[in-house]
């Protein structure tokens, strides 16, 4: 019940921190780069820490600058962080 309830928090933590970096690069991000920020934000709060990496080493090789961004972004960044701390 506690784990259900951890994981429950932190995927309302990992939504959070990518709905700041959707407010935060509004207008910036094509459809693609939507799609790739989605699916990164998808595999975070789904606890799939292969995928997340694979997204995230997608998103570094095909939109730099994002990359650039989502890694500094201090929202993510913290979330990153924890995750990091639950083995992602």
């Amino acid at each position: 019940m506690a784990d259900e309830k951890d994981d429950a928090a932190a995927g309302g933590k990992v939504h959070e921190a990518f709905a700041a970096v959707r407010r935060d690069l509004d207008g910036r991000l094509g459809v693609e780069e939507q799609a790739a920020v989605e699916r990164l934000r998808d595999a975070a709060a789904g606890g799939d820490a292969l995928r997340a990496r694979e997204e995230m080493a997608t998103v570094r090789e095909r939109h730099g600058w994002l990359y650039e961004e989502l890694v500094k972004h201090p929202s993510l960044a913290a979330v990153i962080d924890e995750l990091a701390l639950w083995g992602f």
